[in-house]
């Protein structure tokens, strides 16, 4: 069972990859979280050229489950992919 949630994560994280805007790094990331409730949430890096505005995928993902959820989520598990498929480790801001 473990393997099935981690592959569904990775997936999750390979597709958010796709909508990555990565114009200076080319480096397009996905990440997608588990929460404990089972929820599923995404998100993808937003590079900009004043490089410390730029938003990672895994904050972008954290993001989008507290804007849909409320700022008391708790995260069970969080996958981090690039848009080639290559499995990434997160950055560490978040």
């Amino acid at each position: 069972m473990i393997k099935v949630f981690h592959e569904e994560l990775y997936e999750k994280a390979k597709e958010a990859s796709l909508l990555a805007y990565a114009p200076y790094s080319g480096l397009r990331v996905g990440a997608a979280l588990l929460t404990e409730e089972g929820d599923f949430f995404s998100g993808c890096n937003i590079e900009n050229a004043s490089y410390g505005l730029s938003l990672c995928a895994e904050r972008s993902a954290i993001a989008n489950a507290i804007s849909a959820k409320g700022g008391k989520i708790r995260i069970r598990a969080i996958a981090c992919a690039e848009s080639e498929g290559q499995v990434l480790t997160p950055c560490g801001a978040c």
